[in-house]
């Protein structure tokens, strides 16, 4: 930047801040009016592209503490004067460039703070348009316009919740409800997109990346798309075989075959009463626990007992050892 320019331009009242105004407001207003007046923002507007670069012209000078200090006493010595350059008429005011030429480090519109004012903003505002512009192409500015980067945040729901799909309003510090619709089938740690819920950028808003946590269910658990399930039978019915009936995650029952002779701890599959997605449905996995009885009346005392006779020969830990040995 030529030194003629600090006293032809008040940076100040570009950026609209006092001359007592802290770095925070400076940056601040220079945030505001950046967004406001960035070509990518405002595609074929000179006067927008001129405002933007003298925005940046401002606030590049005055976000230096140096180059402030120095502006100002520019300012105060040269007030509204007008300096002609070097080669007319020069000589007879001293060349304004020459004594104040130990100040600058080159002219062209770059200045000691680093970045040129020709294209792009300064790396500490990135985040404004979802990412830094790069110099070079036509006004300086060669990355096309970014997408705001994405938000995350994270959601409790029930296990019918997660069966049958549900809405959960997440509350915004502003106050503003975003509703997120969490399909049916959605598994624990899955995470569902909010399109546009993001943070802003020229492109078009980011995302809202919400991670969904499934809380537990008493009863059923879920394994992929399959659920399962421990369903009790009694002795007589797992080992004569029995038709039982078993709930289903829908409300209804489905009838199960428990063959003769099942043990403890097996495990039946009802296909298609899983859980359903749009992509597949999985199985009811159905583990059948043989219930002992704690109180046996006289009768069926009498009668396990016979059943304990009848079966005296029957060793059922027969080969236990063999398979305990190291």
């Amino acid at each position: 930047m030529a030194s003629q320019d600090w006293v032809d331009k008040d940076f100040y009242k570009i950026l609209g801040v006092a001359k007592d105004a802290s770095d925070a407001d400076i940056k601040k207003a220079y945030r505001k009016l950046a967004r406001q007046h960035h070509p990518d923002t405002n595609s074929g507007d000179t006067a927008a592209e001129k405002k933007f670069k003298d925005i940046s012209e401002a606030y590049s000078v005055l976000s230096d503490p140096d180059e402030r200090q120095q502006y100002d006493a520019i300012r105060a010595m040269g007030g509204g004067a007008r300096f002609a350059p070097h080669g007319a008429g020069s000589t007879a005011n001293g060349g304004f460039e020459d004594l104040f030429g130990g100040l600058f480090t080159g002219g062209g519109g770059r200045h000691s703070g680093g970045f040129s004012t020709a294209g792009g903003i300064p790396p500490e505002f990135a985040d404004l348009f979802g990412g830094g512009f790069g110099g070079g192409g036509p006004a300086g500015y060669q990355r096309a316009p970014q997408k705001g980067a994405d938000r995350t945040a994270s959601t409790s729901i029930s296990f019918a919740g997660s069966i049958r799909g549900t809405t959960v309003g997440l509350r915004e510090p502003d106050g503003e409800v975003i509703d997120v619709r969490v399909p049916a089938g959605i598994k624990d740690g899955q995470k569902v997109r909010v399109r546009g819920k993001g943070q802003y950028g020229p492109a078009g808003n980011g995302d809202l990346l919400v991670t969904v946590n499934v809380k537990p269910h008493d009863f059923y658990t879920r394994d992929g798309d399959n659920l399962r399930i421990h369903v009790p039978v009694s002795f007589p019915e797992a080992a004569l075989g029995a038709d039982i009936e078993v709930p289903t995650i829908d409300g209804e029952h489905v009838r199960v075959r428990v063959p003769a002779g099942t043990p403890s701890g097996r495990t039946l599959r009802v296909k298609g009463r899983g859980v359903k997605t749009s992509k597949a449905t999985g199985d009811l996995l159905v583990t059948i626990d043989v219930a002992v009885p704690k109180n046996l009346s006289k009768e069926a005392e009498e009668a396990v007992k016979a059943f304990a006779a009848a079966t005296t020969g029957a060793d059922v830990r027969q080969g236990l050892a063999a398979k305990a040995r190291l």
